[in-house]
């Protein structure tokens, strides 16, 4: 009987604590942003999120997303417009893009065709998309306050005012 009172305490601390399968944490609103790396989709050099959150102590807004995703089709060319009619000085919330589970060629194609100007990293395996934040598949979009902590994920796809709303919370 004790025995199985134990078990069960245990399996509720690991279900609720964000600790996944694989004993890492995944992401949850209120807990930190994982930091990642991942090859950068056009060009040299990688893209993600440092230990600090957005980047260098800035918050941030990812955006999962993959060619091959219907929602993600409509939604990101009307991200894409909207971030590049905002204009980015020096207040702007960084936006990472996260191409999930696509050839390189395929991502390189849809973004181009999108108008995307922000910065997108390559998820070939899932690793960041899946193992980190716990995403079964794309749209999602992860809001990081400036230190580092989640605020807002959204499943699913979010229209551009979502966007714009929640990157002026962030500032």
């Amino acid at each position: 009987m004790l025995l199985g009172v134990v078990l069960a305490t245990g399996l509720g601390i690991g279900l609720f604590s964000g600790v996944g399968s694989n004993g890492s944490r995944t992401a949850t609103v209120g807990g930190p942003a994982p930091a990642f790396s991942l090859p950068r989709l056009a060009g040299p050099g990688n893209v993600g999120t440092p230990a600090d959150g957005g980047g260098g102590g800035r918050p941030a807004v990812l955006l999962f997303f993959a060619s091959w995703c219907t929602p993600c089709q409509q939604e990101i060319p009307a991200l894409a417009a909207a971030y590049r009619a905002q204009g980015r000085g020096s207040s702007a919330v960084p936006v990472i893009g996260v191409d999930v589970l696509d050839p390189r060629s395929q991502a390189k194609a849809f973004v181009d065709r999108s108008g995307v100007t922000f910065p997108v990293a390559v998820d070939a395996t899932g690793r960041v998309t899946e193992g980190l934040y716990a995403f079964i598949g794309p749209p999602a979009a992860v809001f990081i306050s400036r230190d580092g902590t989640i605020v807002h994920i959204a499943r699913g796809s979010i229209t551009p005012r979502q966007l714009l709303s929640w990157e002026a919370r962030l500032r």
